[in-house]
């Protein structure tokens, strides 16, 4: 994998760039769709490569390693083979699942030891097998294990966890190193930052996995229910300090106004399942604002979804339309909705690229987040 940088805003710190691997190149700033089980929820890969365009998605450790298990994986040649898709893909590590099973795992210095939530099964995961399941699951990029903390988070316990997780990271690093990819193309590994809510944490920890040099970076631990000011503060402080020469994601992050935001603090990756969470509720994003498809409003709306076509699907079903299948619960109108709010984040996304380029992306900005958390 390696990145080019293109274009640096002049007014804020948002850049353009290329990753390229080898399952194809991904243009930055990019939002990447969640495929938590090797399937982004209601929505076909031909979809994902036709209407929303996605350049990469998700798949998640913790759910694939579970179902349908790590050897089914090998035996058909991995994650792009299973569910036919020969675009990038990058897993996370397990460690936010392990984070959300709080009642159902034990952190130790060697690892997690957690019950399935499928059959309560006992299992464990360390820095190295983490390695290994993701070396089997063949992504192209994959994340080094850590823990999330929660929100409020203790700072002596935020300390003492972020200082594991760059312990976990060494041997992380050092398994990577010392094993090979399964299949007929190469992987990168993404350290993690951590450190709560706390300043003087995040920066130690972004020196810390900046040193190790690697073809990229993450920032965790954030989106995780504080307010959106922290989660800007800690982004830029950590922005600040990541290489420059190098990607920065910022995991599960979050609303279109978040996205643009953060893109002006110089993060060039973002994932969230909202797009697809919300629009199986109704909720639809626009370059408008915020659409409850629910309201009686648009009962007889037959205007397209979004007013700039943002994709192929936008004209053919109208604002009615989708009510109709939401409020009768009919299975295509989630299709319909994850669709329209996939394509919608992919059209912001490039059109941040754009405007970076025209070198009027702050200004862009500023107008776009006015609109984007307007309730229409």
């Amino acid at each position: 994998m390696n990145f080019k940088l293109h274009y640096k805003d002049a007014l804020s710190k948002a850049r353009s760039g290329t990753i390229t691997t080898d399952h194809g190149e991904i243009p930055t700033p990019i939002f990447m769709p969640v495929g938590t089980a090797g399937t982004v929820k209601s929505v076909a890969q031909k979809d994902l490569e036709n209407e929303v365009d996605a350049r990469i998605i998700l798949g998640n450790t913790y759910h694939l390693y579970l179902r349908p298990g790590i050897d089914l994986l090998e035996n058909i040649g991995g994650l792009h083979q299973f569910i036919s898709w020969d675009r990038p893909i990058l897993t996370d590590s397990g460690g936010y699942q392990v984070y959300s099973l709080s009642d159902n795992r034990k952190i130790s210095e060697k690892g997690v030891k957690f019950r399935s939530h499928i059959d309560g099964s006992l299992h464990l995961f360390t820095p190295e097998n983490a390695m290994d399941i993701q070396r089997s699951i063949g992504a192209d990029i994959i994340m080094a294990f850590d823990e999330c903390t929660p929100y409020p988070c203790d700072y002596n316990y935020a300390k003492r966890s972020m200082h594991m997780t760059h312990r976990w990271l060494k041997r992380c690093v050092t398994q990577f190193n010392s094993t090979e990819p399964k299949y007929n193309y190469s992987q990168a590994l993404f350290p993690i930052v951590q450190g709560s809510t706390y300043s003087d944490l995040r920066k130690e920890s972004a020196e810390a996995i900046a040193s190790f040099d690697m073809p990229g970076n993450a920032i965790g631990g954030l989106s995780v229910g504080e307010p959106h000011e922290l989660l800007y503060q800690h982004t830029e402080e950590v922005c600040n300090i990541l290489p420059e020469s190098k990607p920065r994601y910022l995991m599960g992050v979050g609303t279109p106004a978040n996205i643009l935001e953060c893109i002006s603090l110089g993060v060039d990756m973002f994932d969230c399942v909202m797009p697809t969470r919300n629009a199986r509720n109704g909720m639809l994003f626009t370059s408008e604002g915020i659409v409850n498809i629910k309201n009686k409003k648009w009962e007889k709306d037959f205007s397209p979804i979004d007013s700039l076509g943002v994709t192929s699907s936008d004209l053919r079903y109208s604002k009615a339309y989708l009510r109709h299948l939401i409020m009768s619960k009919e299975m295509l109108g989630a299709q319909i909705s994850s669709i329209h709010n996939l394509a919608f984040y992919m059209w912001l996304v490039k059109s941040a690229r754009e405007k970076i380029e025209e070198g009027v992306f702050d200004q862009w900005k500023n107008k776009m987040v006015k609109k984007l958390v307007q309730r229409l």
